[in-house]
C-alpha cells in the first residue's frame, strides 16, 4: 500500500471539526461510524488520495473535534458536513460513509442534494421499516442503545472497553492488526457526546428518502457483518434507483480495516468512474 503523509487541520465554527486531508483534485470526504474516528480511514487515504483531495473527519464530540453543549439533533452533523464542504470550497463531494457515517450520508443527501456528486455506504442501513424487517440492523432500538451506552452509564472507561470489545463486530477470522486499529479508534471516544449520539441516533431514519437518491450510489458491505447483514444491503439495493452493490468476502462490519485492499478497490473503481462529477 502507497505511502502518504496528511495534514490535520480544523474547520473553524461552532463546534471546530478535525480532519486528516491530502491529495489533490475533487473533494471525498470519509465518515466514521457511531464507535470509531478519523484514525478508521487512514488505511484509505494513501491510495484515495491519488486521486481525490481525501478528508477523513471526526464528527463532532469524537477525536479532536470540539464537545458541544445541549442534546444532538442528528441532522447537527449534516451541517458540520456542509461547513466541511465550504472550507474545501467545494461545491459538490463524493461522501463515503460506514455505519453511522452511512446515515449521515443519507441524511446530507436529504437535506443537501445539490452537494452530493456519488455515496459510497459501507456496512449501513436508512432505519427501520415496518413493511420489511430486512431494513434494519440486528438489534432492536432499545437493545442498540442499552448494549452501547450501559456501560458508560456503569462507569467503565473507554480504553478498557475498547480493549474488552474490539473485533466483536468483525468477522471471526480478522487479523491482530484489524483489532488493534479499531481498539485505538474507540479508545478515544468522548464519553458524553458519545451517550448523546446513540440517543439521538437511534430511533433516525431516512428509510423515506431512499427513492429519491439520484446520485450514483455504492453499497460496500462485508459478507459476514453481524449488524447490518447483507439483507441490508439488498434492501437497499431494492429502494435506491440505479444502486451498485460490492460484498467483501471474509469481512465483517469494518471492512476498511479488515480487508482494505478488497474495500479501496471495490470504492476506488466505482469512484474513479464518477471522478469528476464533483467539484
Amino acid at each position: 500500500m502507497a505511502e502518504t503523509t496528511w495534514e490535520t487541520v480544523y474547520v473553524e465554527g461552532s463546534p471546530r471539526i478535525c480532519v486528516d486531508v491530502a491529495g489533490e483534485g475533487p473533494l471525498l470526504v470519509f465518515l466514521h461510524g457511531i464507535g470509531g474516528n478519523k484514525l478508521n480511514w487512514h488505511m484509505q487515504l494513501p491510495e484515495f488520495s491519488r486521486h481525490f483531495t481525501a478528508v477523513a473527519w471526526d464528527a463532532r464530540g469524537y477525536g479532536g473535534s470540539d464537545d458541544y453543549d445541549g442534546d444532538l439533533d442528528f441532522s447537527d452533523f449534516s451541517r458540520d458536513l456542509e461547513r466541511v464542504l465550504d472550507h474545501f470550497g467545494a461545491k459538490k463531494a463524493h461522501i463515503c460513509g460506514t455505519s453511522m457515517g452511512g446515515r449521515i450520508a443519507q441524511d446530507f443527501m436529504a437535506l443537501y442534494p445539490d452537494r452530493v456528486a456519488t455515496l459510497v455506504l459501507c456496512d449501513t442501513f436508512a432505519g427501520d421499516d415496518e413493511n420489511d424487517e430486512r431494513a434494519s440492523r440486528s438489534q432492536t432500538i432499545e437493545e442498540f442503545v442499552e448494549s452501547r451506552i450501559r456501560p458508560f452509564l456503569d462507569g467503565a472507561d473507554p480504553v478498557e472497553l475498547a480493549q474488552q470489545r474490539g473485533g466483536r463486530l468483525m468477522a471471526p477470522d480478522h487479523t491482530a492488526d484489524a483489532r488493534q486499529r479499531a481498539i485505538e479508534a474507540a479508545s478515544l471516544l468522548h464519553v458524553e457526546s458519545y451517550i448523546k449520539t446513540v440517543r439521538a441516533s437511534a430511533a433516525f431514519t431516512r428509510v423515506d428518502n431512499l427513492k429519491n437518491i439520484d446520485v450514483p450510489t455504492l453499497l460496500l458491505f462485508g459478507d459476514q457483518d453481524p449488524l447490518t447483514p447483507p439483507t441490508v444491503a439488498a434492501y437497499m439495493m431494492e429502494h435506491i434507483a440505479g444502486a451498485e452493490l460490492a460484498m467483501i468476502e471474509g469481512a465483517g462490519h469494518m471492512p476498511y480495516i479488515e480487508k482494505p485492499d478488497a474495500f479501496n478497490d471495490a470504492a476506488l473503481s466505482f469512484l474513479k468512474r464518477h471522478r469528476d462529477l464533483a467539484g
